[in-house]
């Protein structure tokens, strides 16, 4: 007999919750989970294969618990005189976050987002026994210091989450702001501040990154991923830079040899030609930026993105348009912001897919 899941002896706040889930069908252009659809170039792809062939002759032993090699790359792709100790990685950015959360949250303990944002913040809040407070956002969900300090000092949380660019919305979030939030804290619990940055590269101005707030401020963390502008979403990559301390404590909760040899030769050799990698940031801003001026012409209210999205609002129906566009091959994304869908950046010929299709849709 098949049990359901209400018949299991799950934890209280967990029952009649759902996972997060996004649609995954196969559809001649998706622009719903903002992956960066173009594909890896194929030297990368060769050099990559090589070094994965390489660690199979080891695969009978364990990687390197402490990826240091990884670790070296990663300081020195970001720069700013950061060194290994100062990095962390793990089975993509969530998993980074997973790490915070039990770090420094649990039972007792509780975080903060503005909402709305992204949705792994609450749902890794919950698994980890973390109260979680959504605090609102300004008029066309941006933020301003004097916002942030005021919710800070109202809930006084143990973890500050800070979205920059934020996801769902693409809100770019200022210097200000990450001074404020980590000032407030600091005041209120003396508390950890994380800035997740999964989609700096795509910003009008990549040096405006909390990177260069790091010296001096050891509670601050910034997350960043390989997902996106790395076009390495399948290999499952995501980092933290902080203080060598915050280090140390991720290293408490994370599980023995968590990163796989294959999971570091891949992402070291991809490192080792990020120009070659990051070589398709600027066609998708381009087409980002293309895909909110040409909402403007079909009369649609897209939001100020720095991200490679762009939710946009200005729909009485945004579920019927997101099926009409299901039903000409065009998946995108509702989610769940009265009047709005989100769309990713593709390359030029699926940027071109959407816009035409969006056209034909509006028409009906």
């Amino acid at each position: 007999m098949v049990a359901k899941l209400d018949d299991l002896p799950i934890r209280d706040d967990l029952k009649g919750r759902k996972p997060y889930g996004a649609p995954q069908l196969a559809v001649p252009v998706a622009l719903n989970v903002n992956e960066n659809t173009h594909r890896i170039p194929e030297e990368v792809a060769v050099d990559i294969i090589g070094r994965l062939a390489a660690a199979v002759l080891d695969i009978n032993r364990y990687p390197d618990r402490e990826f240091l090699a990884l670790r070296n790359a990663l300081a020195n792709y970001l720069g700013a005189d950061l060194k290994a100790e100062n990095i962390w990685a793990a089975n993509g950015s969530n998993e980074v976050l997973q790490h915070i959360f039990q770090a420094f949250g649990g039972p007792g303990r509780s975080s903060l987002g503005f909402g709305p944002t992204y949705s792994m913040y609450a749902l890794i809040a919950q698994g980890t026994g973390t109260i979680y407070v959504d605090a609102p956002r300004l008029d066309r969900y941006e933020l301003s210091p004097e916002l942030i300090r005021e919710a800070i000092l109202e809930h006084k949380p143990n973890i500050v989450m800070l979205c920059s660019p934020n996801n769902p919305t693409g809100t770019p979030l200022s210097l200000s702001c990450i001074e404020a939030a980590y000032e407030a804290v600091t005041e209120a619990t003396g508390g950890v501040v994380v800035v997740d940055e999964a989609y700096a590269e795509f910003g009008g101005n990549t040096e405006v990154s909390a990177i260069n707030l790091l010296e001096g401020r050891e509670r601050l963390l910034i997350s960043r991923t390989m997902s996106k502008a790395f076009a390495f979403a399948g290999a499952r990559v995501g980092y933290l830079a902080a203080d060598p301390a915050v280090i140390d404590a991720l290293r408490l909760v994370r599980l023995p040899y968590h990163l796989s040899s294959f999971t570091q030769a891949a992402a070291e050799a991809a490192l080792d030609h990020a120009s070659t990698m990051l070589a398709t940031v600027n066609d998708i801003r381009f087409q980002r930026d293309r895909i909110m001026l040409e909402l403007k012409d079909l009369g649609l209210d897209p939001y100020r993105s720095d991200s490679n999205f762009v939710l946009f609002g200005g729909l009485e129906d945004p579920n019927g348009v997101f099926e009409a566009l299901l039903a000409k091959g065009v998946l995108i994304r509702n989610v769940g912001i009265p009047g709005t869908l989100r769309v990713s950046a593709g390359t030029e010929a699926e940027t071109s897919a959407f816009l035409e299709a969006l056209r034909q849709v509006l028409k009906k």
